[in-house]
């Protein structure tokens, strides 16, 4: 589009921050959901018999989940409007409404696969709800805004996650809640707990969707910023392109299906680890995507779902692809810290693996407290990152914040006195506010608007995937290399949080930060 053309487009307003406010507060909600799932899900497989090296796998669930709703759910996003319940905010309802119930259910579970297979739907509720959420700011905000609009989700998350960590512990210590329970029944501390998430969740996301507008599709066609994004042309136009790039899809889908049975041959024929089957798995299940779109793309269609969304994925900005390796080993490091923080505290700080002891509950309930303090950092540095990214720019600003995050993890290894992990999970913290934000202000400008909710879905394949991975080679890793010992978990998940933070050096900010401007 012409300097001229875009002159006669008007620029998307800016919003007040109590505008800002209003169109974030449903992640409060969300958020207290992740923050009880995240703290307690572990407690809640081994109260019910979950042995520590199968905590992996059992937690697939939600990362699975992810891979498949997300996208799919951004893709519906972007072509949804109602007059008057918009575009991104059905989502938002329908997942509350279903994530609450999941609340109820999940401390009530009588079985170990209840438990799992509640994680599993608990999982797509909180996925239908928040994954609009980050194309929502795209949707409402002007470039200017983009950081601070982030910067609030993380406050906000922050907010949110607190609460939830802490109630536990703060039912117990505070109201008398009792934290321990005969065998295979979940305490009560627990149970209330995602009791008041569940209410808190479905309240904060119903004031987002009642005090927020959207901008129709016209509305949003008028906007400089938006027009200027969509005049990017699209890699493939004519028949023969397509018919050219299904020929490409069919060879990779076949290499990654050979691949995939490979592997799971090698895992067979060593008697190698079960969890290492899911990697063979997703070389078999992408491999198979690919051949199917290959052969649609074969066939002279261009309008499939499946093709539009391989297609997508193929050409993704240049930016989007750089943060993605970013977005994977920083979040292989959280889910290393979310899935044994609470068997390497119990046993290595604590001194207990009986989950029906006193100590092990005090332990923890003490993990709940350090990750109530990791998610209290934001609270308090979230409007400052985008003070620190206007001076030396985002992606050094998040380079920065992922080294604090990895050493404070490894600094676990280090210490024995608990109240010593609360400085550890500063660090973490810090990691954890930039993660929130950061990207999404630097991905979110490289992105055309039509297509906000499915690249906002696709980018979550590099949050899911490699907790995939982690869930599929730490068991393995531990056992082999580290003799079992849980700690080493969070050893590698700090390494690799500071190798995320190098990366940041390679990518392309295409807009610099403009809040200032």
């Amino acid at each position: 589009m012409s300097e001229k053309a875009s002159t006669l487009k008007k620029q998307k307003p800016a919003l007040s921050w109590w505008q800002i406010f209003n169109m974030s507060f449903g992640f409060f909600g969300i958020q207290m959901g992740f923050a009880l799932q995240l703290a307690n899900t572990s407690r809640i497989f081994q109260t019910l018999s979950a042995a520590v090296s199968d905590l992996p796998i059992y937690w697939l669930a939600g990362p699975v989940t992810g891979l498949i709703i997300q996208p799919i759910i951004g893709y519906m996003s972007d072509r949804t409007w109602h007059s008057t319940f918009g575009r991104r905010r059905p989502y938002f309802f329908v997942g509350a409404l279903l994530a609450t119930l999941c609340l109820f259910i999940m401390p009530n579970s009588s079985s170990l696969w209840i438990a799992i297979g509640m994680l599993w739907i608990m999982d797509s509720s909180f996925n239908v709800a928040m994954e609009p959420f980050r194309a929502y700011v795209g949707d409402r905000l002007p470039n200017k805004q983009l950081t601070t609009g982030f910067a609030m989700q993380s406050f906000l998350i922050g907010v949110g996650a607190v609460l939830a960590s802490f109630l536990p512990y703060i039912l117990t210590n505070y109201f008398g809640v009792a934290n321990t329970a005969p065998e295979g029944v979940i305490p009560p501390s627990v149970k209330w707990a995602f009791y008041i998430g569940g209410v808190g969740f479905l309240i904060a996301v119903l004031y987002t969707v009642f005090t927020s507008k959207e901008y129709s599709p016209e509305e949003m066609a008028s906007f400089a910023d938006n027009s200027e994004k969509e005049a990017i042309e699209d890699p493939l136009i004519s028949d023969q392109d397509y018919i050219s790039n299904g020929t490409k899809h069919k060879t990779v889908g076949a290499i990654l299906l050979l691949l995939g049975a490979v592997f799971a041959f090698v895992i067979n024929s060593m008697e190698l680890q079960r969890d290492l089957y899911v990697l063979g798995g997703i070389f078999i299940f992408v491999g198979l995507l690919l051949l199917i779109s290959g052969f649609i793309q074969g066939n002279g269609k261009s309008d499939s779902v499946l093709v539009t969304i391989t297609n997508d994925l193929q050409f993704m900005p240049a930016t989007m692809k750089q943060l993605s390796a970013v977005q994977f080993f920083s979040w292989f490091g959280l889910f290393a810290m979310w899935i044994y923080s609470t068997p390497a505290v119990t046993e290595y700080i604590f001194g207990s693996t009986d989950p029906q002891s006193a100590l092990y509950n005090e332990g923890a309930d003490w993990v709940g407290v350090c990750f109530g303090v990791y998610n209290a950092v934001p609270i308090f540095i979230a409007f400052l990152l985008p003070v620190i990214a206007q001076k030396i720019s985002r992606k050094k600003t998040h380079m920065l914040a992922l080294f604090a995050g990895g050493l404070g993890l490894i600094s676990i290894s280090l210490i024995s006195s608990p109240k010593m992990m609360l400085l550890s999970m500063i660090g973490v913290g810090i990691a954890w506010t930039s993660i929130l934000s950061m990207p999404y202000a630097m991905l979110t400008n490289s992105l055309k608007p039509s297509k906000m909710g499915y690249y906002m879905g696709v980018f979550n394949f590099f949050i899911v995937l490699p907790q995939i991975v982690a869930a599929s080679i730490l068991a393995f890793m531990l056992d082999k290399i580290f003799g079992g010992a849980s700690i080493y978990a969070l050893v590698i998940g700090g390494a690799s949080m500071i190798f995320a933070g190098i990366l940041c050096l390679f990518v392309e900010d295409k807009e610099e930060y403009l809040e200032g401007e």
